[in-house]
């Protein structure tokens, strides 16, 4: 050892290996990999969130193949991203980040499990990887659930049975089977609750569906279940949000699986993936965490709203099919193509000499995986926690192999390197094999790398011979008549809902002319899980559209108090969906109208009378051009020249005055 250190520290090498930083190495150091004292922690997989919410709703309608290409680089093993974990949100009605996603029981009497596009997204998933597993958590529940109280817990048999039916829907129409269910994400959890939850799962057959809690920080879920041998008994899985690669000593003590259970948030540029790649790492190198989940699973949603192009890659244009693999795709594919749940980390301490860290995992048959990464501070921030200071430095690292590993004779080795001076990555390189010899092998590691050395040969950096089609701008000229007879989705392609529901609405009773149209569906406000507007609205376009004609059919159905609005120059949504501005333009069921400058309708630009009534079809036509708007009412003048200031672009909308049924058609922008 004491010649073999002396080697090192005079920089020369042991045996060969991948190409040399060109400087003599700051640090040198020796790490030994054994499994002959027994394995670390069980490994349980990467994964990423779609949901927490409606982060894939500009996915579904991309056209086909650049649809089922994106699908391939997330899902597809030894392929792009190959993640072992999906986990969808169960849709409650509500705003959950990014927009509203539809619950499978929007009322106590009613349920439907094609809504959405999460089932469909799971059976993707599961085409091209069928052992991957799948996790369903809530934001947020319908209304009915907490009878008038925006609380689930008041009647935890009601909740538990609407969650359950949410796991049996799953397996009766798609046949999914749900692994892991969780609790309510980043809120309170009721121990109660939780209990009732696995009494309810085991009297429908699902004793195989595990408990995930609580989806926030480990405390004070980790203290009760040391207090509470019943809540220990049927929580699986300890879940922590955003927990910046450390844990607590409570959650050590309760011997329950750790896992990072929502991680990185984090815009995907370069940075994003160094945020990714340390966290992959440290989460169990630090925190004993054997899972991470980005949010989230794909940026497929207007980049403009909340947390735009936080996704492990970016699909957000399906009028043009372009799309974006970023790199954390493969950052990712560097521990997803090498290893598989099931697998055990071994016991050693991960942490580099010069800064960095490295997991070694096996499949306990003689194959071995080792990941190491060498990211910087400031080109490895995520969005949150704060990062607090380190330093990594170019090092030399030595790993004996020993136990089942000695007779290791090659590794084969992929290689990143993030280049944030020139902007010229190199990612998921495979390079020549190295040559271990009597088991020690030697690395010489520049700083924001990542390496994988290992005894697999399946890794493949895929790709597809076209190139997506180039980047464009939403249509200027666009139309919806919402005629489908058979939708292959509940919503319509582009809208984005924010409050409330907007879904494909067959009007049996109709003469004709509006038989097929899209209609608001939530007429309580749900439980929620942000401050949700208390009007519903939909959003849609180009976020930097200026001068806009919007025309609408639409239909109030809530007689003496309905009211519908068409809008443009829409700035806001997400969590912040709230203080929405633009040009709204509302006809009333008895007989008046408005033009207000924000979605609260406390900003009033005009009123007056319009002799709109409900039950009745009139078409709305909202003109903005510079400073000034106008609004016919079934093609005639009703206001103009109402001068208009800021916002100076946004998107246009259609929503309604409250949580009340109302329907759209031939919805047309220029």
């Amino acid at each position: 050892a004491a010649l073999l250190w002396g080697t090192i520290l005079l920089g020369c090498s042991c045996g060969p290996g991948p190409p040399r930083v060109g400087a003599a190495p700051f640090v040198a150091a020796t790490y030994v990999l054994d499994d002959a004292n027994g394995l670390g922690r069980e490994f349980d997989g990467i994964g990423a969130v779609s949901g927490g919410g409606a982060t894939s709703r500009l996915l579904v309608n991309y056209p086909e193949p650049y649809r089922s290409q994106i699908l391939d680089y997330l899902f597809k093993p030894n392929f792009g991203a190959s993640l072992h974990i999906l986990k969808v949100e169960i849709g409650g009605d509500a705003q959950s980040t990014d927009g509203t996603e539809p619950s499978h029981m929007h009322y106590e009497n009613d349920e439907n499990y094609f809504r959405g596009y999460e089932w469909w997204l799971m059976k993707e998933a599961k085409k091209r990887n069928p052992n991957i597993k799948l996790i369903g958590l809530p934001w947020a529940f319908p209304g009915w659930i907490g009878k008038g109280e925006n609380w689930p817990y008041d009647y935890p048999d009601v909740t538990a049975y609407y969650i359950v039916s949410w796991i049996l829907g799953a397996k009766q129409y798609h046949d999914l089977d749900i692994d892991y269910i969780g609790i309510w994400n980043e809120r309170a959890f009721s121990s109660k609750y939780i209990k009732l939850l696995r009494y309810t799962l085991d009297k429908h057959g699902l004793e195989q569906v595990r408990i995930i809690a609580s989806d926030r920080l480990w405390e004070p879920i980790s203290f009760v279940m040391l207090i509470d041998s019943e809540l220990h008994g049927v929580v699986d899985v300890i879940g922590a949000h955003y927990p910046g690669t450390k844990t607590v000593q409570n959650a050590l003590l309760t011997g329950k699986k750790l896992w990072s259970s929502e991680d990185y948030s984090t815009f995907n540029d370069d940075v994003g993936a160094g945020c990714w790649a340390r966290i992959l790492n440290q989460n169990y190198v630090n925190g004993n965490m054997t899972s991470t989940i980005a949010w989230n699973l794909v940026a497929s949603y207007y980049e403009e709203l909340p947390f735009g192009r936080c996704g492990l890659m970016t699909a957000q244009e399906p009028w043009s099919g372009h799309y974006k693999v970023d790199s954390p795709i493969w950052i990712t594919a560097h521990t997803t193509q090498f290893t598989q749940p099931g697998w055990s980390y071994l016991q050693v301490d991960g942490h580099l000499g010069g800064g960095g860290s490295f997991v070694a995992l096996t499949d306990g048959l003689g194959n071995l995986t080792i990941i190491i990464e060498t990211m910087t501070h400031n080109h490895s921030k995520c969005i949150r926690p704060l990062l607090p200071n380190f330093t990594v430095v170019p090092q030399r690292a030595t790993f004996y192999l020993t136990g089942s590993f000695f007779m290791v004779e090659a590794l084969q080795v992929w290689h990143s390197r993030l280049d944030f001076e020139y902007g010229n990555s190199s990612l998921f390189q495979k390079l020549r094999p190295v040559k271990v010899w009597r088991g020690i092998f030697s690395l010489d590691l520049n700083v924001d790398e990542v390496y994988t050395l290992t005894t697999l040969k399946t890794g493949r950096k895929c790709g597809f011979p076209e190139p997506p089609p180039p980047p464009q701008p939403f249509p200027s000229n666009y139309k919806d008549d919402f005629n489908i007879r058979n939708p292959p989705f509940s919503e319509a392609p582009n809208f984005a809902d924010q409050t409330g529901v907007f879904e494909y609405f067959v009007n049996a009773s109709d003469p004709g002319d509006h038989v097929f149209t899209l209609r608001q569906v939530v007429v309580q406000r749900p439980i929620t899980w942000v401050s949700d507007a208390d009007q519903t609205i939909s959003v849609i376009g180009n976020f930097k559209w200026v001068n806009v004609t919007v025309t609408c059919d639409i239909y109030i159905e809530k007689p003496r108090e309905g009211g519908v609005f068409i809008a443009g120059r829409v700035d806001n949504g997400g969590i912040y969906v709230r203080g929405t501005k633009g040009v709204f333009f509302w006809v009333f069921a008895d007989g008046t109208y408005r033009v207000t400058g924000d979605l609260a309708g406390k900003e009033i630009l005009m009123k007056g009378l319009s002799g709109v009534r409900d039950n009745a079809w009139h078409t709305l036509t909202l003109n903005i051009q510079g400073n000034s708007a106008s609004g016919l009412l079934n093609g005639y003048p009703l206001w103009e020249n109402v001068t208009v200031s800021k916002p100076r672009n946004g998107w246009v909308a259609l929503g309604t005055r409250s949580f009340e049924f109302a329907q759209f058609d031939n919805f047309h922008i220029e």
